[in-house]
């Protein structure tokens, strides 16, 4: 071997001992800084000619481990979603109150009860029957004000979202960027771990944001695409966007560089941001629902109970709620019977209607029964009033007078959709609402869907997690009945047949069940269809929609003419089984307050909403069923984040591991370098030495 070949052979060491060293220098003086990689050096022997001729470096590279890397991803897509979730599930829990303490919701209940059962004792009472409305009001107002706050946290999650979002797109760019600087990096084999662990710490806060899939550009740098492989970086970065009304689902578009402009859905199964979704797509409104549902059926209950009683005297006119319905169609489909009295200023009966909706007849004071039709229902029973009172139905409201003295109702056997009639007309409600509360129309498929032919709404179908399938234009059949309204819902061409089916079931209840493989979720993007002139539409009637579905908490009110006057409270009951000249009606009754008071305790039809399905039970049972299931959606929603806590912390320890800097292990590296170093001195000295003795020679 040449002394040149000695000396090249001795400045490689040299060189590749310096990198080395720059390396565990670098390391060391990054011990303690997050997100830092250590490095190592990767060199080779040289070969020239067949011979070794020293070492190369053929560069610096990061210590990683693929596998645990994505599985920190991974972690931390997951808790950040729980995260997110347990966040707003806790301040969501917190409105309700604390279940021990005095102002919790769900014990308002309980004091409307009790406030019922004292005017029992002195029906006399101005006062309690005060209080009980205030009771009542106390409820509702506490309903509507915790609705309201439901309302709050979902536009602040929508905020959020936004928010989210505009960070995300920021993290693309910045990671596209550094691919750049680190593909030039690699072409000339210079280090280029510094851009690489900067573009390391972009991805990991990106994955707390989005799940994603993260692989290795053949230049140099990363590839970053969406579950399903849209390009989000890596040669060009994505621009994200939120698509979303408020009655549809949230969903997220990618517009990439090579996509010409067009916006395309992309899943998102983990991260912040899918928490968020969740959130504002389901969990919140979903609390809004059931908040709903059991307010609706609470007030139901107490109009059910005081439908059945009256006061003393008798109100001179009962004036029922909007149903909006006809009256032929809300008169049809009762069953069992039921009676309209007339009753003087005494208590004396002065006309008695009793009305068979079984056999379709109505028999004034005991006598012969007469046929009607639910088309003459409205004259007849005018007919059989004659000169002691009258009924009128106007926009959608019944109302019954007296001539003189008042009208007391007692229902009898009737039913409809659950409800009595004086009940289903609302005849005598003590809360009452500015829309429709109860989606148990009370129509069958033979009934007449009543809505202007060729009226139009349109619905979105989705699936699960949001993504949009397709919207579809549904038109109001020429046909009349509400078989074909149901039938043009779920046309395989023009409905929403092919994705799953809408139901009309025995109360008139309107539902859609999504089926396989995508069990499509609807939403209501426009609704321009009405029941009659200036009726309401599909969605309103029948509780179609979040919007529609979500507001029903902040409708109900104590009506003003209760608030006014609580001496319109009824607290008796009519009496028909009194010898004639006896009075049917009697001061100090209080079988009417007994029943209000008791009116919790009767099983009542609870429609599915939120995380209850479809049960039958009474309303303080379902208080109980509705204040757990908020504290269990809650507590499974910390359960959920403390697990995924666990694993991502279990994850980043094993990673630290691979790639944190051992002071010990970088240590005997740097000894490693400056003996390597040392020796190629030596060697360079030793040439020297003797290239001198050669040179002496000549």
């Amino acid at each position: 071997m040449s002394l040149t070949a000695v000396l090249k052979t001795a400045n490689s060491g040299l060189v590749a001992s310096q990198v080395g060293l720059r390396a565990v220098s670098d390391n060391i003086a990054n011990v303690n800084t997050a997100g830092y990689v250590r490095k190592t050096v990767d060199q080779q022997q040289l070969v020239v000619g067949g011979r070794g001729m020293g070492v190369e470096v053929s560069g610096v590279k990061r210590v990683t481990d693929q596998y645990l890397q994505l599985a920190s991803l991974s972690s931390a897509s997951e808790a950040g979603r729980w995260e997110a979730v347990a966040q707003y599930m806790d301040n969501a829990q917190s409105l309700f109150g604390d279940p021990s303490g005095d102002g919790f919701f769900f014990g308002r209940l309980d004091d409307i009860w009790s406030a019922f059962a004292a005017t029992a004792n002195d029906p006399s009472s101005s006062l309690l029957r005060s209080q009980a409305l205030s009771t009542v009001e106390d409820f509702l107002n506490e309903g509507g004000r915790i609705n309201n706050s439901l309302q709050d946290l979902f536009r602040t999650v929508d905020t959020k979202i936004s928010a989210d979002i505009d960070r995300a797109n920021d993290l693309l760019d910045q990671i596209n960027k550094l691919n750049a600087d680190i593909s030039r990096a690699k072409m000339v084999n210079a280090d280029a771990s510094g851009s690489e662990n900067i573009q390391s710490q972009l991805v990991d806060e990106l994955t707390t944001l989005m799940n994603v899939q993260v692989s290795a550009r053949p230049t140099g740098g990363l590839m970053i695409r969406s579950t399903e492989g849209v390009m989000l970086a890596g040669d060009g970065a994505a621009v994200l966007s939120y698509s979303r009304t408020d009655s549809t689902k949230g969903y997220i578009t990618a517009v990439t560089t090579a996509g010409s402009g067009v916006s395309k859905p992309i899943t998102i199964t983990g991260g912040e941001l899918r928490g968020l979704l969740d959130l504002r797509d389901d969990k919140l409104p979903g609390l809004s629902d059931q908040l709903g549902e059991f307010m609706s059926r609470a007030a139901d209950a107490i109009n059910a109970a005081h439908n059945g009683a009256t006061t003393v005297p008798a109100q001179a006119t009962l004036t029922g709620r909007y149903t909006g319905l006809d009256l032929p169609t809300a008169v049809s489909g009762f069953s069992g019977a039921t009676t309209v009295a007339i009753v003087d200023a005494a208590g004396q009966l002065t006309r008695r209607v009793d009305i068979d909706f079984d056999a379709g007849t109505m028999s004034v004071d005991g006598g012969p029964a007469a046929a009607f039709t639910p088309a003459s229902f409205l004259a007849d029973l005018n007919t059989s009033l004659g000169a002691t009172g009258s009924a009128s139905f106007t926009n959608g409201v019944l109302s019954l007078s007296a001539a003189a003295g008042g009208v007391a109702m007692d229902e009898g056997t009737s039913q409809k959709a659950g409800r009595g009639f004086s009940h289903f007309f609302g005849l005598n409600d003590i809360v009452r609402s500015d829309g429709v509360t109860n989606y148990d129309s009370g129509l069958s498929l033979t009934d007449a869907h009543g809505f202007t032919p060729g009226d139009q709404m349109v619905l979105r179908l989705a699936q699960a997690d949001g993504k949009p399938i397709r919207d579809v234009t549904i038109t109001v059949p020429a046909g009349a009945t509400m078989a074909d309204l149901v039938n043009a819902l779920n046309s395989n061409t023009t409905g929403v047949g092919l994705y799953g089916q809408y139901s009309l079931d025995a109360n008139g209840a309107l539902a859609f069940a999504g089926s396989d493989p995508f069990y499509a979720t609807v939403s209501v993007v426009q609704d321009n269809t009405s029941r009659g002139a200036g009726g309401p539409s599909i969605s309103e009637l029948f509780g179609l929609g979040v919007t529609e579905r979500t507001s029903r908490a902040n409708r109900l009110q104590v009506a003003p003419s209760f608030v006014a006057d609580p001496m319109k409270v009824g607290l008796a009951k009519l009496d028909l089984s009194m010898a004639p000249g006896q009075p049917v009606l009697t001061p100090g009754d209080g079988r009417g307050a007994l029943a209000l008071a008791n009116a919790g305790d009767v099983v009542t039809r609870f429609s599915a909403a939120g995380s209850l399905g479809a049960v039958n039970m009474t309303v303080s049972r379902y208080a109980s069923e509705f204040g757990g299931s908020v504290g269990r959606e809650a507590a499974a929603a910390d359960t959920r984040r403390d697990s995924a806590r666990a694993v991502q912390t279990e994850a980043m320890n094993r990673r630290q591991a691979v790639e944190g800097v051992n002071l010990d292990e970088e240590l005997v590296r740097m000894t490693t370098y400056q003996q390597a170093f040392n020796a190629s001195a030596r060697m360079i000295q030793a040439a020297k030495e003797l290239f001198d003795v050669l040179t002496n020679i000549v």
